[in-house]
């Protein structure tokens, strides 16, 4: 698989020295193959619109599907673009505000978890180390690509400006060594992932769905006792960012079960609905029912069981 990391940066890494005019370029042909072309996954965003949003018109919804696609593809350029970015480039690109709410709980010697989705530009948000103090260490929860080469690809870009990548199984371990070592660190969650099956034990009622959810960020930043804040990220103009920190707590033990994650996904709904086009919908989010899991599933002592059948 080293092959195959080499042979990807040989290719990768010239394109990213590339102004940020010529990837947009590229963007601009991309989405011509991707929407018009390979009609990628066009059913699907189509669906999950008009169930999303019942309300809009038929012209309306098409208006937003043409500006996914058109950003989805941005994404793509300025996720490549992060492989050569220089420091100074990304933080005139991607601003951080509420930063000081941030320091404030670090000088209290409190760690941080921030929730966040799949909303504009979540890859950028790795460039958080260069607006904080270097006394904490940014991180990020994420799920290994399987094929070993493009993993690396993605962790290299992810790491440039400091942040590391957690893998998902390793993320109680990772922070009970922090913990060992006194080091403060702030954990970024994307939460908004389809859970399987088996790690559903919560629903909410997000953009007009009965909607399963992963609920595990909240166990850990709850069993730890970590301030929560929730990543409102916008889109300023194409290429440029802005992420607002809000505090939703600093003491989550005191929430009842399920309350963060309920507050997440009202906080993410909100942000999805100011501006609808910068949400992953190709995501099949909707495919898991609760009809489905009630007739399949049970829950026994707080674990998901599949139910017998004769």
């Amino acid at each position: 698989m080293k092959f195959l990391y080499y042979l990807l940066m040989t290719v990768c890494y010239p394109i990213s020295l590339l102004p940020f005019w010529v990837h947009y370029l590229f963007a601009d042909v991309l989405y011509l193959l991707i929407y018009y072309v390979g009609r990628y996954r066009v059913k699907v965003v189509r669906k999950n619109l008009r169930s999303a949003f019942p309300e809009k018109s038929e012209k309306e919804l098409r208006h937003i599907e043409k500006d996914f696609y058109q950003w989805f593809c941005d994404y793509i350029v300025e996720s490549m673009k992060l492989l050569t970015v220089s420091d100074k480039n990304i933080k005139r690109r991607m601003v951080f505000k509420g930063t000081e709410q941030i320091e404030q709980c670090v000088a209290e010697g409190l760690s941080i978890g921030v929730y966040l989705g799949h909303y504009c530009n979540w890859e950028w948000i790795t460039s958080l180390p260069l607006w904080i103090t270097p006394k904490v260490q940014c991180a990020q929860i994420y799920h290994p690509i399987e094929n070993k080469g493009i993993d690396q690809l993605f962790l290299r870009l992810r790491q440039r400006q400091g942040a590391i990548c957690i893998p998902m199984a390793d993320t109680l371990r990772k922070i009970i060594e922090f913990k060992k070592e006194g080091q403060l660190f702030i954990i970024g969650y994307i939460s908004d992932q389809k859970p399987n099956w088996f790690n559903i034990h919560h629903w909410v009622d997000f953009l007009h769905h009965d909607t399963p959810v992963l609920t595990g960020a909240e166990r850990i930043m709850r069993k730890f006792n970590h301030a929560v804040f929730y990543a409102d990220e916008r889109r300023i103009r194409r290429g440029y960012y802005e992420v607002e920190f809000k505090l939703i707590t600093r003491e989550p033990q005191q929430l009842e079960d399920f309350k963060l994650t309920d507050i997440y996904y009202q906080m993410l709904e909100k942000s999805i609905q100011r501006a609808p086009a910068f949400w992953l919908w190709s995501h099949d989010r909707w495919s898991r029912t609760r009809e489905e899991f009630d007739r399949r599933f049970e829950v026994v002592d707080g674990k998901v069981i599949a139910k017998t059948t004769h």
